[in-house]
């Protein structure tokens, strides 16, 4: 079960299947993804914050259904890991800005959830493991982001030990932008949700852009197509109204409901 509540430029999405630990089961999978894919062009939604009910952030891939997918054609699993690997895609590549907000434990697919996501808020007891090879399983399509988001080294310490890594430790890697006390790692990811809404529409989702597309060139093709980014958002009107609105020292009036 997931819920969505809209709070002027805020979208909160909610795991809310904590008596299964907010697994990833294919129901919970879907659902993600077409809240993911409707708040791409909700007109007041700029900014979007993750976060669960219950002790378990995530615990990954429902093991019930994983179990069931042994027996499966290849090609019912390519199917269902296809799945999986197009929402974290979405999550990676959304032109809104998404907010990881993690209490308590992160696990496996669920510890890759956080980990495809722009900011993750974290409680100092939470925590976080990618425990795939204890399974015998393989951490792949996690493994795409969690490289991008702490470096090879860390990656390598996490993936291949399995074990769990504290919300301290976690901090440390990279893995965490901000910790917080107890219970308040909603609060504090709302706060930052709120103070990244206030910036350009328009800009936010071409940083997004960039962010996403930059790691995978060479330097030559990263500066041109930069410079290409640099020399469009020139001509558009959010950066009109910044300059305007900085001269005039108040604060910027963007547009609303317009295509990224």
């Amino acid at each position: 079960m997931l819920h969505i509540q809209h709070n002027g430029p805020i979208a909160r999405l909610t795991l809310a299947s904590p008596e299964n630990r907010n697994a990833l089961s294919p129901q919970m999978v879907q659902d993600l993804q077409e809240a993911f894919d409707q708040l791409k062009t909700h007109p007041t939604t700029r900014v979007i914050v993750l976060c669960a009910e219950g002790k378990v952030f995530c615990s990954g891939a429902d093991l019930k259904n994983l179990h069931q997918l042994l027996s499966a054609s290849s090609e019912d699993n390519l199917h269902d890991s296809r799945k999986l690997a197009q929402l974290f895609e979405t999550i990676y590549t959304h032109p809104r800005p998404i907010i990881a907000a993690v209490e308590g434990k992160a696990i496996a697919g669920g510890a890759g959830l956080a980990s495809a996501c722009d900011l993750v808020v974290a409680s100092s007891e939470a925590s976080f493991a990618y425990t795939e090879v204890k399974l015998g399983f393989v951490a792949a399509i996690v493994m795409v982001f969690l490289l991008r988001a702490v470096g090879e080294k860390h990656a390598r310490e996490l993936l291949l030990t399995g074990e769990a890594v504290s919300a301290a430790d976690a901090y440390r890697m990279g893995l965490i932008n901000r910790l917080t006390e107890p219970g308040q790692a909603l609060s504090r990811a709302t706060l930052l949700a709120e103070h990244i809404a206030r910036n350009s529409p328009v800009a936010l989702s071409s940083t997004k852009s960039l962010l996403a597309s930059l790691p995978s060139m060479g330097l030559q093709e990263a500066l041109s197509h930069a410079a290409q980014m640099n020399a469009w958002a020139r001509t558009t009107a959010d950066l009109k109204e910044g300059i305007q609105s900085f001269l005039e020292k108040r604060p910027p009036r963007w547009q609303e409901n317009r295509d990224d």
